[in-house]
């Protein structure tokens, strides 16, 4: 056997290691270990045990997940908000310093089926509160931490993602169909393991089936 041959064998060794040593876990979305930010639960009328529902509030909130550690891996969740224009703003935020301060990826399901190209390109967007809001991030790299979502579904359904972060991308894939629907580099390095659904300005949201692979 060559030394090529041996260095692949080798390198699919460690790749099996990797994978075997995953873990995907289902976690439960317990109300008694979720931290509220700014927002309040609300009931709705399809309610399932395991669904997290915020309300809408004059700002920015997150509901961190305080059992749950994460640093790098895979996220995958199904959410849903609605097709209400400037107020629907629904993600998750991981490296979780405070409540001001974290990265985020969210989406804008208003414009996922809007006629207009460009506001079809603002259907996702990455963020890096409080230094990298959305709109400074718009104004100093246009185009480069927002995205269309190809093939999206109904702006009231539920969908279904998959948020893959490394130490330095994050990248947003369809779940359904695996086809990759963002990749950004990201803004800061991780200093926090907590991780939370995140709703912006105005918005409401509905969150389910979180599953996390470090």
């Amino acid at each position: 056997m060559n030394f090529k041959n041996m260095k692949y064998l080798a390198i699919f060794g460690i790749l099996i290691s990797i994978l075997s040593c995953s873990e995907n876990k289902y976690i439960e979305l317990d109300k008694s270990k979720i931290q509220l930010v700014n927002r309040e639960y609300i009931s709705t009328k399809d309610m399932e045990p395991n669904v997290i529902a915020l309300d809408a509030q004059n700002s920015s909130g997150l509901a961190i997940i305080n059992n749950l550690e994460f640093e790098s891996g895979i996220i995958e969740f199904d959410i849903r908000g609605e097709n209400n224009p400037g107020k629907s703003f629904v993600g998750i935020a991981f490296n979780i310093e405070n409540d001001t301060t974290y990265e985020a990826i969210y989406f804008r399901p208003f414009n996922f089926l809007s006629p207009e190209k460009i506001r079809r390109e603002h259907c996702m967007q990455y963020i890096f509160h409080p230094d990298f809001p959305w709109f400074r991030l718009r104004k100093e790299r246009e185009g480069q931490f927002e995205a269309e979502y190809f093939n999206p579904p109904s702006p009231d359904d539920w969908f279904s993602v998959r948020i893959i972060i490394g130490s330095e991308k994050v990248m947003v894939e369809d779940q359904q169909t695996g086809k990759k629907l963002m990749e950004v580099k990201r803004l800061i390095k991780t200093t926090s393991n907590k991780i939370g659904f995140w709703t912006g300005y105005g918005s409401k949201g509905s969150f389910k089936n979180l599953r996390i692979t470090e």
